[in-house]
C-alpha cells in the first residue's frame, strides 16, 4: 500500500525565480508569482507546509492593466480612525507606486491566514530592471 506524501518544513529547498513584468497583464503575473510562492509548481505541494520558492518581480511599473480598469479600478485602504478612508484610482496608484499594485494583486491569491502571511515574505518587488539578489542565482520564470 503507498502512502501520501507529506512536506516537513525542514525538508523544503527554496529556489530564487525572477519575474519580468514587462508588458504583461497584472492578473496574470499576480497568478504564476502566487502559484510559485504557494509551491503549487513543485510535485511536493503540501498544502497546510510552505513549499513555495523566492520570487523577485521586476519592471512592476511597465504591468499592464486590461479593459479600463486603469481609470475605473480603485485602491481603497482605511487606517482604522473616523474619518480614514483613502481612495486612489490605479492610474495615479501606478503612476506612484506601482509595486504596490502588485503586491496587492499576488496578496489576493495567497490564503489569508499565518501560512499566506509567511508566503508573503518571500516576495520582493521592483520596479526597474534592478534588484539587490544576485547572489542568490535566480533563475528566470517564463510564463
Amino acid at each position: 500500500m503507498s502512502r501520501t506524501y507529506m512536506a516537513k518544513k525542514e525538508e523544503v529547498e527554496r529556489k530564487w525565480y525572477v519575474i519580468d513584468g514587462q508588458g504583461k497583464v497584472l492578473g496574470r503575473l499576480a497568478v504564476e508569482a502566487a502559484c510559485i510562492l504557494r509551491g503549487k509548481h513543485n510535485p511536493r505541494f503540501t498544502p497546510h507546509v510552505d513549499t513555495g520558492d523566492h520570487v523577485i518581480v521586476i519592471n512592476a511599473d511597465k504591468v499592464i492593466l486590461t479593459g479600463d480598469k486603469l481609470h475605473k479600478k480603485l485602491y481603497v485602504h482605511h487606517s482604522g480612525y473616523p474619518g480614514g478612508l483613502k481612495v486612489i484610482s490605479y492610474s495615479v496608484l501606478m503612476q506612484t507606486r506601482p509595486e504596490l499594485a502588485v503586491e496587492k494583486a499576488i496578496m489576493g491569491m495567497l490564503p489569508h491566514n499565518k501560512l499566506g502571511t509567511a508566503m508573503v515574505k518571500k516576495l520582493r518587488i521592483y520596479r526597474g530592471s534592478d534588484h539587490p539578489h544576485q547572489a542568490q542565482k535566480p533563475e528566470a520564470w517564463t510564463m
